[in-house]
């Protein structure tokens, strides 16, 4: 039985998925074709229904229940990790104009722009570009601001960038929850029961990367350029978790809470109770 199956190809989800599709568990006759692309393209994909199972921030997951369901497994989500807003200079909240400052975000599908309008609602001039060109963005003064994720949380202070705010921090501040960055999502058209074996799967992958780690597999590090072993662990540290392992009762309390903020500022699939967000 064979699936499409798409995920970026940041450190977390490489090392989430590597033993997998290289098949260094039991894959239980389940096959992969399989889709690495930035997760904004991935995002918009979901829209077509173009992947069987899909990583997906979690604004495009809520905008698409008809067409997914979230897997147990293989979700970024934490405390501590989320999006940074950065800039050039060292900036004054109480006298910098956001709501006029240009910004850039990683993708308007991203729970990072999400997160970010939760903090600044009232900003508005807003630029979307992949997350890897934010850091030059800012730099190169095309934009004022820049919301960043994956490594670049690591490497902006040593291109003499400076944090603005946290918007993780924020998010669990006033929402006293952890945050919920992206998921996996699996079609509604597969089986429960294959959707079950898949989401177990999954599981065993993690839980096999964690019984080698620290160790990083060649896959991970083809998938990851220029990047020092350091930071794929400090990548891998920050976003791979027991949350990612299976999202339990706190975690899925949290995914349910960015769903209620969610709907106040996307047109969101509407649900009669939160159970069916997920698969069970």
């Amino acid at each position: 039985m064979k699936f499409t199956l798409g995920y970026s190809p940041c450190p977390n989800d490489t090392f989430i998925f590597d033993a997998l599709v290289n098949k260094k568990i039991d894959t239980e006759d389940m096959e992969f074709d399989v889709v690495l692309e930035d997760v904004e393209t991935l995002n918009k994909w979901s829209f077509e229904k173009k992947l069987h199972i899909t990583k997906l921030s979690y604004p495009a997951f809520f905008q698409n229940l008809d067409k997914y369901v979230l897997l147990n497994s293989g979700a970024a989500l934490g405390k501590g990790v989320g999006p940074l807003l950065i800039s050039k200079n060292n900036i004054q909240h109480s006298t910098f104009n956001f709501q006029e400052a240009t910004i850039a975000l990683p993708g308007k599908n991203t729970t990072a722009n999400l997160l970010f309008s939760f903090a600044f609602p009232t900003a508005k001039n807003k630029q979307h570009m992949i997350f890897s060109t934010i850091e030059e963005s800012v730099l190169n003064e095309q934009t004022e601001l820049g919301v960043i994720i994956h490594e670049n949380r690591f490497t902006y202070q040593q291109k003499g960038l400076h944090k603005v705010t946290d918007l993780g921090e924020y998010w669990e501040q006033k929402m006293n929850a952890p945050i919920p960055l992206g998921g996996i999502a699996a079609s509604r058209s597969i089986d429960k029961e294959i959707s079950l074996k898949i989401d177990r799967l999954i599981r065993k992958s993690i839980e096999f990367a964690f019984r080698n780690y620290p160790l990083i597999t060649e896959y991970v590090k083809q998938h990851s350029q220029e990047m020092s072993e350091d930071v794929m662990r400090q990548h891998i540290e920050l976003y791979v978790n027991n949350f990612s392992i299976n999202l339990g009762n706190d975690g899925k309390k949290a995914i349910e809470t960015l769903y209620k903020v969610a709907a106040t500022q996307l047109p969101v699939s509407s649900i009669q109770t939160s159970s069916e967000l997920f698969l069970s």
